[in-house]
């Protein structure tokens, strides 16, 4: 199966079963044959995990993990006693761009493990439940080449997407032609400005913690406001 063909969850549930009998890595076997919820699961029942990576750059073929956070939530409680968050030494030095943007400096990632030495905990803390993000295309790429590199396989599973969802709730964001007129700027659907239209507290950005924190309170307020606890993980995820 392609990667491009992955995109919805009736298609993960193969993907999985495939991977976990081809892989010759056993963290990567034990992550593949999770208990991984179905498509038709409801979204009051998930184990759900929020995650959010901060990297040198946006591209995933030259630039590098430097710091992963995860907190497991449901759509009732945040268990931040359980976060979990690692600095990552990456290949190469760092730009002065990303050390502004993240504030992980060079004395910060001197004493820092590898990707390859996080990974194992990183499978554990990811395996069986869905991860939500705000905007996929981060995590996903840059955590598949991470594990390219590491282990010779890839890494896919299925991500909810608050940047998407915000997407998908207003789609005239950017062709309201009477706002360009007027010279209005066009909605923003990133992670700040999402979690504003909820009231939501303004956290410190680009802390890979506090942003996996701050897309869980945005889910659970996407949800509480515009769906319904019972709609099913397959309306949702990617």
């Amino acid at each position: 199966m392609s990667r491009a063909a992955i995109r919805r969850p009736a298609d993960w549930a193969h993907y999985m079963a495939e991977r976990a009998a081809a892989t010759r890595h056993p963290a990567l076997r034990r992550f593949f044959q999770a208990d991984w919820p179905s498509a038709d699961t409801p979204l009051a029942e998930l184990e759900l995990v929020a995650l959010d990576i901060e990297t040198t750059g946006l591209d995933a073929r030259r630039h590098a993990i430097v710091s992963l956070g995860l907190i497991p939530f449901t759509l009732e409680r945040i268990r931040s006693d359980q976060a979990w968050y690692q600095i990552v030494r990456p290949q190469g030095d760092l730009t002065a761009e990303s050390v502004t943007f993240h504030h992980i400096t060079h004395s910060d990632i001197q004493q820092a493990p590898p990707f390859s030495q996080v990974l194992e905990p990183l499978l554990e803390q990811l395996a069986g439940k869905v991860a939500v993000v705000h905007f996929r295309n981060i995590e996903r790429n840059f955590i598949d080449l991470a594990v390219q590199q590491s282990l010779g396989e890839g890494l896919l599973f299925p991500l909810v997407d608050t940047m998407q969802i915000e997407a998908n709730l207003h789609p005239r964001r950017q062709r309201n032609w009477l706002g360009r007129l007027l010279g209005r700027a066009p909605l923003s659907i990133r992670l700040a400005d999402s979690r504003g239209r909820y009231q939501l507290p303004v956290y410190h950005a680009h802390h890979a913690l506090t942003d996996a924190l701050a897309t869980a309170e945005l889910f659970q307020a996407q949800v509480a406001t515009h769906y319904s606890p019972e709609q099913r993980l397959g309306d949702f995820c990617y």
